[in-house]
């Protein structure tokens, strides 16, 4: 209690000073103020990656040798300032995007306007930001790379070109089946080209696909929600607003984004009756990573009422699954990986990660077969084809079920049962399920929290796992200071902050069990504090 009470004293008193005023309280009714929290909270992830952020060391690298940078990433006090500014800009963002519902709705502003212009706003520095929480968007070049080697990503490997370690490729990628469909392929032999091998043109290319998945998200969930009878500033706020996201698609430079708006698009399309046209979008997303696939049985049953017999279910996955076959089988022939992909998804297992848990059930039963002289990789795979056997008798089983569930969010179960079920999960998977799900139910406060917490621990679980850092430097002492300033934040966010606390069910202001007492009697009256509706949670 002590540690509570001077730690909101020393609040109290950052609030009188106009400098830290706006990162500390403000104005309830103005949701600039939460705007510009988050403004400041991406400028600091954005210096803070110019020193811990990934960029290669190969010579085409125009920055690597910068003599601007090079105090940020080879001496200890620049390390050790960027480390700081990644892990606490993280947790500031997450307090701006909190801050933002209830000051939104303090207001009575257009929640739609405003969340857009936050979004766009937070993600504006993260455009010039080297690559965070992970260092996909090498391997995306490397797979370009190899498309214009004139080699398959679904057979040939990043590790089979000349320097493609200096290049930025994780090692863990570097010996796997690419996960990406032929038509993002493509453009990544497209991005190499026109990059001539310079990596910072490459990740800027990128990132243009990481900003289209943003605006397409942007542009459908609202929308979808009309349709769904939704709450679109609440699914928009939850999902895009979201810093897990913003962190992950445009500062990580992922094509997650625009697969997921691509699937959405598509969704809203068949809603306004354009089935042709929707299917052909979702295809698209089909073509950026196959793996929503799955959600193309729950498109075809957005064509037909809910209580449709079994022939018009047919009738539409039939239409749904001719005119993703063609599209597929048209980039296919384009790219000359005709459906390779199928192959690669089969073997998806090959990069298993141990803390997945399915991965490490699978590589579990391997060592223990391996005991008795069985193949290790091979038992192993044995158990993850089981299971992705099973997450696609789940899928099925939620296609035929009658009366048909929510189309949206049975796409989102779907992908659920896929990602569970996977022998690879990665933090930003659970970004391709909150839209699903934000637009197909309300929720109870306690799921609401807890997301809260999963994406805040998720982002800094990135933020310490991902660091970029010189071999002269210790990585473990690194990692253990963003771990204890980003811990601290969360800490003051989750139990302290007197305007975030109470969106996590804590109240900063009296001890937990401390009885109140009655303004009008003197007797104690024991606590009992109704059950919060969800808008009150969340601000709204």
């Amino acid at each position: 209690m002590a540690t509570t009470r001077a730690l909101e004293s020393v609040r109290e008193r950052s609030a009188r000073i106009p400098l830290l005023r706006h990162l500390t309280g403000g104005g309830e009714n103005s949701p600039n103020i939460a705007i510009g929290q988050g403004l400041l909270a991406s400028l600091m992830v954005m210096v803070g990656s110019w020193g811990v952020g990934w960029i290669p060391s190969s010579q085409e690298s125009i920055l690597s040798r910068s003599r601007f940078l090079l105090p940020l990433r080879v001496e200890t006090l620049g390390v050790v300032i960027c480390t700081l500014l990644l892990a606490l800009g993280s947790m500031l963002l997450f307090r701006a995007w909190l801050r933002l519902r209830q000051r939104t709705r303090a207001a009575d502003a257009q929640p739609l306007r405003v969340l857009r212009r936050a979004i766009w706003t937070w993600s504006a520095p993260l455009f010039l930001s080297f690559p965070i929480l992970s260092q996909d968007v090498y391997s995306y070049l490397g797979q370009g790379r190899l498309m214009h080697a004139g080699r398959s990503p679904y057979q040939d490997w990043v590790s089979q070109l000349p320097g493609w370690f200096a290049q930025g490729a994780d090692s863990l990628w570097a010996e796997s089946s690419s996960p990406y469909g032929p038509l993002f392929l493509m453009y990544a032999r497209f991005t190499y080209f026109v990059s001539g091998g310079v990596p910072e043109y490459g990740v800027a290319m990128m990132r243009l696909v990481a900003v289209a998945g943003v605006a397409l998200c942007l542009y459908a969930i609202p929308r979808l929600a009309e349709h769904t009878g939704g709450d679109g500033a609440w699914a928009l706020w939850i999902s895009v607003a979201n810093p897990l996201f913003l962190l992950n698609m445009v500062g990580g430079v992922h094509n997650d984004g625009l697969m997921a708006g691509g699937v959405l698009l598509g969704f809203l399309l068949v809603f306004r009756k354009k089935h042709v046209l929707g299917v052909l979008v979702a295809a698209l997303a089909v073509a950026i990573k196959p793996i929503v696939v799955l959600v193309l049985p729950f498109l075809g049953l957005a064509m037909v009422p809910r209580d449709a017999g079994l022939g018009a279910k047919i009738r539409a996955w039939l239409l749904t699954g001719a005119i993703a076959g063609a599209v597929m089988a048209l980039l296919g022939w384009a790219s000359g990986l005709w459906f390779g992909w199928i192959a690669a998804m089969a073997n998806a297992g090959g990069a298993a990660f141990p803390y997945a848990p399915v991965g490490l059930l699978g590589m579990l039963i391997g060592w223990i077969g391996s005991l008795f002289g069985g193949d290790l990789q091979a038992i192993a795979g044995v158990v993850f084809t089981i299971f992705m056997l099973l997450s696609l008798v789940l899928v099925f089983f939620l296609a035929i079920r009658n009366p048909a569930g929510e189309p949206l969010l049975y796409a989102g179960y779907a992908l659920g049962a896929a990602v569970v079920l996977a022998p690879i999960i990665q933090p930003w998977y659970l970004l391709w399920l909150i839209p699903f799900f934000s637009l197909g139910r309300r929720y109870p406060v306690k799921w609401e929290r807890t997301l809260y917490v999963l994406c805040l621990v998720l982002v800094l679980a990135g933020v310490v796992d991902q660091l970029s850092v010189g071999q002269w430097i210790s990585l473990t002492w690194v990692r253990i200071l963003a771990a204890i300033a980003g811990l601290a934040y969360m800490g003051y966010l989750v139990f302290i902050d007197p305007k975030t606390a109470s969106m996590f069910g804590a109240d900063p202001r009296r001890p937990r069990g401390a009885p109140t007492v009655h303004p009008k009697s003197s007797k104690r009256l024991k606590t009992k504090r109704p059950k919060p509706r969800r808008n009150e949670a969340t601000g709204s």
